[in-house]
């Protein structure tokens, strides 16, 4: 079943109404027919609508609620990703993935080891792209709420930006005890926040771990292997779905 966001003003009763880039789609690629079954989500909330298409117009497609369910598609914490810029499309496919994987908030670290510096012209056209890549993997897995990626921020920032959080992880390969990561990710309680930080394709430098580690971050370790950086958020999602999701 195909999945849409509607903004919640486009809600009212049993009639729900898509625009823009939505309607496109569904008119124009989909070829949707009068009758077909689509779920809406308004971005804000748990709920999904089940609906029908009814009828288009010259730039909306008016739907007609069958019924809401309380779904639970979202984690049931809170997921800050602050990824070091990774070369190439990278940091696309870790958009995509993580979104996927429940991720909540996405936030583009320019640390000191990224080969990729952008001016501000090219980083807002990034953060455009990225934020519809974001909002089509959230479509793609019945997501209902769609994660924003955020301005890129330098490290030091992005420590500042981290502090609410209440677990806060920065993974380093030269990190050691395999059961100290496994008993801090399974003391996480529903309901709480947690930062993860990615270092780039180098890793992070060691001044940076000190500043992490003085601003209260856990290094920890991810195994016995090396991981590469469009691989690390992606285990420690794995592993907060495998323990928090019921």
């Amino acid at each position: 079943m195909y999945h849409f966001f509607a903004e919640p003003s486009d809600i009212a009763g049993r009639d729900i109404y898509l625009r823009g880039v939505d309607y496109n789609h569904i008119r124009n690629v989909l070829r949707m027919k009068k009758g077909e079954v689509i779920s809406v989500s308004d971005g804000i909330s748990d709920k999904e609508y089940r609906c029908h298409i009814e009828s288009y117009t010259a730039d909306t497609v008016h739907c007609r609620l069958d019924f809401i369910k309380e779904a639970d598609a979202e984690l049931p914490v809170r997921v800050y990703l602050f990824q070091s810029l990774p070369k190439s499309d990278k940091m696309e496919f870790i958009i995509q993935k993580s979104v996927e994987l429940g991720v909540s908030d996405i936030i583009p670290v320019a640390s000191k080891r990224c080969v990729v510096k952008l001016d501000e012209k090219k980083a807002a056209a990034r953060i455009g792209r990225w934020n519809s890549i974001a909002e089509a993997a959230a479509k793609q897995s019945a997501r209902h709420n769609v994660p924003r990626v955020h301005n890129i921020l330098s490290f030091r920032e992005a420590l500042s930006y981290s502090e609410e959080c209440e677990t806060r992880l920065i993974p380093y390969e030269l990190a050691e005890d395999f059961g100290k990561t496994r008993d801090i990710l399974n003391s996480v309680d529903r309901g709480r926040s947690v930062a993860i930080f990615i270092g780039p394709e180098g890793g992070f430098d060691e001044e940076e771990i000190e500043a992490a580690e003085e601003a209260g971050l856990i290094p920890v370790t991810l195994g016995h292997r090396i991981l590469r950086t469009e691989t690390a958020a992606m285990v420690i999602l794995s592993w907060l779905i495998f323990i928090l999701e019921k």
